[in-house]
């Protein structure tokens, strides 16, 4: 069973062969914290953190890095705003962003460079760059990346410039050509950050970065330094393009064998950026849901297609989310105690090998969910049909889902609770008790009020073998 990536760079589908055989050096752009994240961030770390489960799943060791942006124009104009210190809202943000994350079942990078402590490499870099003729420094300090003299410039993205890039960069009479790029920005004075290097006090340029962090945590030497980069469709230009130039001069190596990019997730059909002003921040959703259900949600579109907001959507995706830990909590109420190892039934199977072969497509989700639904109908209908016997393997590849898809993880009888407080848990404790008393009184009357009272006030309850269960509806 083969692994199928769209290569952004090729425009196709395309057999994933990693550089060395069982292991996968992955980098993915992380965010600039100088802000709360937004549901678009939360997108892409969702999607690359399936990626890694998956990779993982079919027996690859995968190295992986993110890097944290903590030196750029918008932090320093945030510091002047606020009075705050640049370190005070990086490490604000940044701890910010791994909650965030860690809510939403996204593991950590095995490495986690930051800027400020990657300026060694940014700046051994930018040397060999300025050594090989690449770069020139202007009679000001900054020093500038000569697009023209890298004949492959825009072999990436199939872009060299355009107006919206070029209006950004052309801030500087001294460049030779709107196209080059800012390696190293010299030291403007009050209101500016500097840092002490070999070409002057001043800060790395926001695309040098990545290369850099490249080079020094995760590059091999050959063709190749990684197997797969990735990121938002909107970095492939320039940023990474810019990238791909950086390593391709300095180094003299294609920068990744594979290039990943996911989709915007967007509003009213408008692209979801702090710049616009219409980011609905991650802790805002998590105010209103749990991050496991946000989750589910992100990641049932296509990774590379637009997901637009939509709340009556999310509701939708968690019915289905729903259906999982229904069937989990089935399996909880079989009374069976120790079944046979469900590690054990972690064998090959009808459905783990349709599920695999799905998500192998390029992360075909579409496919990989209507297999998971055909999964959930049929082992209702084995556990209609008493067939206590099916349980373990029925477990087992839940537990697959669980570990690729990062759903699936709560107690289910937690789940069907989620979003009551624990105050309320326990008016709702008291009342199922009080209404035990009725019942034993033979008081049914009252004892269905309570039933009533409670489901129009959103709490379900049920009599079980098991004792009287509620939920909420």
């Amino acid at each position: 069973m083969m692994i199928r990536i769209y290569d952004s760079k090729l425009k196709e589908k395309v057999e994933f062969i990693p550089i060395n055989p069982k292991e996968v050096r992955m980098y993915v752009c992380g965010p600039t914290v100088y802000d709360d994240s937004h549901l678009g961030h939360a997108r892409s770390a969702i999607v690359f953190d399936l990626w890694r489960k998956l990779l993982r799943e079919r027996g690859y060791k995968v190295i992986f890095a993110k890097n944290f942006t903590d030196i750029d124009d918008k932090i320093i104009n945030k510091s002047l705003q606020s009075g705050l210190s640049v370190e005070e809202i990086t490490q604000t943000y940044t701890q910010k962003y791994l909650d965030e994350m860690k809510s939403l079942g996204v593991e950590r990078a095995d490495i986690e460079p930051k800027a400020t402590q990657s300026l060694k490499s940014i700046c051994a870099m930018i040397q060999t760059l300025l050594d090989k003729g690449f770069a020139y420094q202007t009679s000001n300090g900054d020093i500038y990346l000569s697009v023209d003299k890298d004949v492959d410039y825009g072999s990436l993205s199939g872009r060299i410039a355009d107006e919206e890039s070029k209006s950004r960069i052309q801030n500087s009479e001294q460049k030779r050509d709107a196209k080059d790029f800012a390696l190293w920005k010299s030291y403007k004075g009050v209101g500016d950050v500097g840092y002490d290097s070999p070409f002057g006090k001043g800060r790395p340029g926001w695309h040098i970065e990545c290369s850099a962090m490249i080079q020094e945590h995760l590059a091999i030497e050959g063709k190749y330094a990684i197997d797969i980069h990735g990121g938002g469709a909107d970095l492939l230009f320039p940023h990474h393009e810019n990238e791909v130039c950086q390593t391709r001069c300095a180094q003299g190596q294609n920068l990744a064998k594979y290039w990943i990019h996911n989709g915007f997730v967007t509003i009213n059909g408008e692209k979801m950026a702090k710049s616009l002003g219409n980011s609905f921040f991650i802790k805002d959703a998590l105010a209103n849901y749990d991050g496991e259900i946000l989750r589910f949600y992100l990641l049932s579109t296509h990774y590379r297609a637009g997901l637009n907001f939509s709340e009556e959507d999310l509701l939708a995706s968690k019915k289905r989310l729903d259906r999982i830990y229904r069937l989990k909590k089935r399996l909880a109420q079989t009374q069976i105690k120790n079944p046979r190892n469900v590690e054990s039934q972690n064998v090959q199977n009808p459905f783990s090998e349709a599920f695999l072969e799905a998500l192998s497509d390029d992360l075909n989700i579409s496919k990989a969910l209507s297999v998971l639904e055909e999964l959930i109908a049929n082992a209702n209908e084995m556990l209609d049909n008493k067939q206590k016997d099916k349980i373990p393997q029925i477990m087992a590849n839940l537990a697959l889902v669980a570990r690729i898809l990062g759903v699936g993880l709560k107690d289910s009888f937690e789940y069907f609770k989620l979003g009551v407080s624990e105050a309320r848990r326990v008016e709702i404790e008291a009342l199922i008790a009080k209404r035990a008393e009725y019942k034993n009184a033979k008081d049914f009357a009252n004892a269905d009020k309570i039933r009533e009272d409670l489901r129009a006030s959103g709490i379900e309850i049920m009599d079980t073998p098991q004792g009287c269960e509620w939920e909420r509806v």
